[in-house]
């Protein structure tokens, strides 16, 4: 019996060892592990912390940025990583929004004074005739002040239209397909140029077919033609063609006259652009045509360019022609 006993005692004594080394490697493991996850977590935390960092400098900055602070740009960082491409691509927004607000701010100042040259003017001729109405020639007075009226007439329409043609960002009111070829005639046979001009006509044989506003697009041809009227010497060409080899419609327009300065073939489409020689001919002008007739011709995917000419000024207007069908252009549709 004693011995049997020992045999016992020796069992439950080795089964103690067991359990006292298994506990120990259960906690040795359980603190391995919780060791082991607050090191990962701790390594995951400071790496995505360095990865945001950039994101973070980038947020903050742009959280700063403002209509009064449009110069500032956020940082970029040195790796040429996902996210540095992206600060890329937000300091080029910024760049083109800079530039927008500029010309936004730019275009509302020289309205604001184009405006009000003709406001004072209108004031100092009625002040001066109210002051010494005796002396008035009054069928010359209102003479005058209904001129600077029909130029702030003029000026507020063109300031409307150019406000109109931003705000659209797809294709133009009231598109339609007509004949380009009809439109020019019918705006040629309305102008009356003064007696010392001539008006040469050259348009192909129709119809020439394009998608757009016929309304706006005679107002392009008006604002070329009065170009042309202005500084003309002798000679105005309206030229209307169809080109097969990439399916657009030209017309041009030239006149004979002194012709624009190389240098200032791409300003002349700018807003309130006049030219010293034009401001002393133009009497009134706002230097709002070309840029009109260049917006209105954005708008329908078309150009417009200044070629260089000897005498005088030519422009080109090329607007996208649909493909011909069956032979020629599907004229029923236009009508």
């Amino acid at each position: 019996m004693r011995g049997h006993f020992d045999g016992d005692m020796q069992v439950i004594h080795s089964l103690d060892v067991y359990q006292t080394r298994l506990n120990t490697l259960m906690w040795s493991l359980t603190g391995g592990t919780l060791g082991l996850t607050l090191l990962v977590t701790g390594s995951t935390w400071l790496a995505v912390g360095r990865v945001l960092r950039p994101i973070e400098a980038i947020r903050s900055e742009f959280a700063d940025l403002s209509a009064h602070h449009l110069d500032r740009r956020v940082p970029v960082p040195r790796a040429g990583n996902e996210i540095a491409r992206l600060a890329n691509t937000m300091n080029d927004t910024l760049d083109r929004l800079e530039a927008a607000v500029t010309q936004q701010r730019r275009f509302v100042a020289d309205a604001s004074h184009e405006l009000r040259t003709p406001l004072a003017a209108l004031r100092a001729e009625l002040e001066l005739a109210l002051n010494r109405p005796e002396n008035a020639h009054w069928p010359q007075v209102v003479t005058d002040a209904l001129g600077d009226t029909l130029r702030l007439q003029h000026l507020a329409t063109d300031l409307l239209l150019l406000a109109r043609l931003d705000a659209t960002t797809t294709e133009p009111p009231n598109s339609r397909l007509f004949d380009l070829d009809e439109l020019v005639r019918d705006e040629l046979a309305r102008r009356r140029l003064p007696v010392h001009l001539t008006l040469v006509p050259q348009i192909e044989p129709g119809p020439l077919t394009v998608h757009g506003s016929s309304s706006l697009l005679a107002r392009v041809l008006g604002n070329l033609l009065d170009n042309a009227e202005r500084h003309a010497n002798s000679t105005v060409t309206v030229r209307l063609t169809h080109h097969l080899d990439d399916q657009t419609v030209a017309l041009d327009v030239q006149d004979d006259g002194p012709g624009i300065p190389l240098e200032d073939h791409q300003r002349i489409f700018e807003r309130f652009t006049r030219l010293d020689e034009a401001r002393t001919r133009d009497a009134g002008g706002a230097g709002l045509g070309l840029a009109i007739a260049h917006r209105i011709t954005t708008l329908h995917r078309g150009t417009l360019t200044l070629n260089a000419a000897t005498p005088g000024a030519h422009f080109t207007l090329r607007l996208p022609a649909p493909a011909p069908q069956g032979g020629g252009f599907d004229s029923a549709r236009a009508r």
